[in-house]
């Protein structure tokens, strides 16, 4: 009976969230529309100052007019769920109702202030790059302000995991715990730093919402696992609002996830994954953002040392594909198989090791 009610507490705020997603993206998409939330123009120079001529081809081709902030959808159904579960679990008290409930101190207070903040960074981001009001080469803010405000972030999650729930071990899939320490907040900010990088993975209609509802998911079924029935809910309640978003993402794309969707989900993510104590296995359950954020860094690393040389057409990866003619729905299919193998060989190893 036990593992019943755990079961219903993950899946019920899942499928509400999902439907309350369904339910306010055709308003949200109707405002976006309304009010033309797309880039006034796409990028024209890469982040080294260099011409992008392939990349502003490949922006061109897919949808110049197609709004930004469609992460709004992912968020805001979390927002209305948990609110809604809330309001349930205090206007009608019961042992099933208050089972509902899983906003707790050491389990997802850290991962929802995480998420929200992420996605308020990235909504302003978004209304700086929709509306053109600075000439920069992202269209939003600097890439200097956003680092400084999740590299915050991860100071903040890393002394919550030290001062308030005493973390100072990491647990490595066949070696076991290893003792961290103080050496947890400069490992926090790094992951954190990482899966932001791994947001620019939203390029491709339908390809960043398969991704991170795979990633969410194999946590999902971790923290179950291992008992942490809060955090499973979180992770699934996510899985809710990405696949609401989805629905609406596959091609033809009705709006892209934007900085305010992928900032929130990669800040999540980096929090859950040291909260289930199973970072290690992150740059397996996430291979597809290590892939794109790492072809981004190379690129640019191979042009400042080889005089201009590229390793890739365009970068990131997915871009890259697309540049040597895959079609775009090709890229994507294939990626979330990819997706789907690395977050299962994730699970296997984090709860073989």
């Amino acid at each position: 009976m036990i593992i019943d009610i755990d079961l219903i507490k993950i899946l019920i705020p899942a499928i509400l969230t999902f439907l309350f997603g369904i339910l306010m993206t055709p308003s949200i998409a109707g405002y976006l529309y309304a009010h033309k939330m797309w880039k006034k123009k796409n990028v024209q120079v890469a982040t080294d100052g260099r011409p992008a001529p392939i990349t502003q081809k490949l922006h061109n081709d897919e949808g110049v007019h197609v709004p930004r902030m469609g992460g709004v959808v992912v968020w805001g159904s979390v927002l209305l769920s948990v609110a809604s579960i809330w309001i349930i679990a205090h206007v009608f008290p019961g042992p099933v109702t208050n089972k509902l409930e899983f906003v707790t101190r050491t389990q997802t207070w850290l991962p929802f202030f995480a998420f929200f903040v992420g996605a308020i960074v990235g909504l302003v981001d978004d209304l700086y790059a929709v509306a053109d009001k600075y000439d920069q080469k992202a269209g939003g803010l600097s890439a200097k302000k956003r680092l400084l405000i999740v590299g915050i972030m991860g100071f903040v999650a890393a002394w919550w995991f030290f001062f308030k729930l005493d973390m100072t071990e990491l647990f490595i899939p066949f070696f076991g715990m290893w003792y961290v320490g103080w050496w947890i907040f400069p490992l926090v900010i790094a992951v954190m730093l990482g899966t932001y990088a791994g947001g620019v993975i939203d390029g491709i209609d339908g390809l960043s919402g398969g991704v991170f509802a795979a990633i969410f998911s194999a946590y999902g079924v971790i923290a179950f696992a291992q008992n942490q029935i809060d955090l499973a809910a979180f992770c699934f309640v996510i899985v809710g609002g990405v696949l609401a978003f989805l629905w609406f993402n596959v091609p033809p794309a009705r709006f892209y996830l934007s900085d305010t969707g992928a900032t929130a989900l990669t800040s999540a993510l980096g929090v859950v994954a040291f909260l289930s104590n199973q970072v290690a296995v992150l740059p397996i359950i996430a291979f597809p953002l290590v892939a794109t954020a790492g072809s981004s860094a190379l690129q640019l690393l191979s042009k400042k040392f080889r005089n201009g040389k590229k390793i890739f057409l365009v970068a990131p990866l997915h871009h890259h594909f697309q540049a040597i003619g895959w079609p775009a729905c090709k890229v994507t299919m294939r990626y979330w198989i990819l997706s789907v193998m690395f977050a299962v060989a994730g699970i296997i190893i984090a709860l073989a090791g």
